[in-house]
């Protein structure tokens, strides 16, 4: 039998504001959501000899645990700069990269891409230290265009959900499923960390380590080489994670005793981060991977309906381009510009870069009716701030 290695990954995520929506409306769920957020801390240290954790926090999710508002009124529930820091020197995580603003790559402008890659780096960087390798694409929402990009802001390999990636002629979904492949467009390549998909389900809604040996166990049976098996989901939405009593949730149902078993050997699989596991494992083949996302909400994932499925959806993601041509437009203008300007337009191109990228929040698309008028508000802001700018370019 095949050596095993399991990957595990953990998405979190929340939109702008919403903590602070969720402190100041609904305490209980704002407690149950702000501690998933430190679990993943406690638990790897708690089996540091074991456990190895891939975890992502959005830019965005960042930015709000670094706000002082924000720290301020969790302090009775969690020490947000404490947890911060104790994140920074543990050595069992793996950090993801993610757009700043989590946006649905393939369905904004592609003008944008490099701005949400570079500014999530960034914040990941500033926050606990270490530059980011792999890029989960938030919702999974991947396309083969992005890969110059993602090469360009320095990430080596990027997660994508295993139903996209094209099964070559002679090759089985498990042999695809679980390994590396390389990807290539135009004269850029990338790794490509294909997603479990039916076990990633299961993660993210419950199960017990009893099941998730046999399961592995059956699909890997198969397999002549090292089998990569990678599992994620996100890490604070649904009962599962936010279950109080930690027995009962994914922490102590189902991670407790997995690591138990590793621990007295009764388990033959490895956990591991996923650029430890690259640096032994290198990928050979090559594959194509389709355009699409994970089954999440009504969505399969096969295509952006979850997103994009109504008319109210398309033409707010209609305006979202324009606001962004008008945008890229001003800031060339900007540069042939008599230098004199730039002081005053600088910095209101800048503040229009923000409200811009905020728009593209994939949570103003994925609820519909209720979350749209979130993205009208952003495009106005930006919008004012750059007929400011164009009065000082004409």
């Amino acid at each position: 039998m095949a050596e095993v290695y399991h990957a595990l990954g953990l998405h979190m995520h929340q939109p702008p504001n919403n903590l602070r929506l969720l402190i100041e409306t609904n305490e209980w769920e704002a407690r149950q959501i702000i501690l998933c957020y430190e679990r993943p801390l406690r638990y790897a240290h708690q089996y540091k000899e074991v456990a190895r954790l891939n975890v992502g926090f959005s830019g965005i999710l960042l930015e709000q645990f670094t706000d002082p508002y924000i720290v301020d009124q969790y302090r009775h529930i969690i020490d947000l700069p404490q947890m911060l820091a104790a994140y920074r020197e543990v050595e069992n995580i793996e950090w993801i990269g993610m757009g700043y603003f989590h946006p649905i790559f393939p369905l904004i402008p592609m003008e944008d891409w490099e701005l949400q890659l570079r500014r999530g780096r960034e914040k990941i960087k500033e926050v606990f230290g270490k530059e980011p390798r792999g890029f989960w694409p938030s919702e999974m929402a991947f396309c083969m265009e992005m890969i110059p990009s993602l090469k360009r802001c320095g990430y080596d390999y990027v997660v994508v959900d295993s139903v996209h990636v094209k099964t070559q002629e002679g090759k089985s979904r498990e042999n695809i499923t679980y390994q590396p492949h390389l990807a290539h467009y135009e004269d850029y390549e990338i790794t490509i960390i294909p997603r479990d998909r039916d076990i990633s389900n299961a993660q993210e809604s419950g199960m017990d380590e009893g099941w998730f040996k046999n399961e592995l166990e059956y699909k890997t049976r198969l397999a002549s080489s090292p089998c990569l098996a990678t599992t994620w989901s996100d890490g604070e939405n649904g009962g599962w994670f936010r279950q109080m009593a930690e027995e009962a949730g994914f922490w102590g149902h189902y991670f407790s005793p997995y690591m138990e078993k590793i621990k007295s050997q009764k388990v033959e699989v490895t956990p591991v981060m996923i650029s430890d596991y690259l640096k032994s494992n290198k990928p050979t083949n090559s594959v194509e991977v389709q355009t699409g996302a994970w089954n999440v909400g009504s969505s399969s994932g096969y295509d952006f309906s979850q997103w994009e499925g109504s008319e109210s959806q398309k033409k707010a993601m209609k305006e979202v381009w324009e606001i962004s041509r008008r945008y890229h437009q001003l800031i060339e203008k900007n540069i042939q510009v008599k230098k004199e300007y730039s002081t005053k337009t600088e910095p209101l191109l800048k503040q229009a870069e923000d409200w811009l990228l905020r728009a593209e929040t994939s949570c103003y698309f994925f609820w519909g009716e209720a979350w749209l008028p979130k993205v009208y508000k952003n495009i106005t802001q930006a919008r004012r701030l750059l007929m400011e700018a164009e009065h000082f370019l004409h």
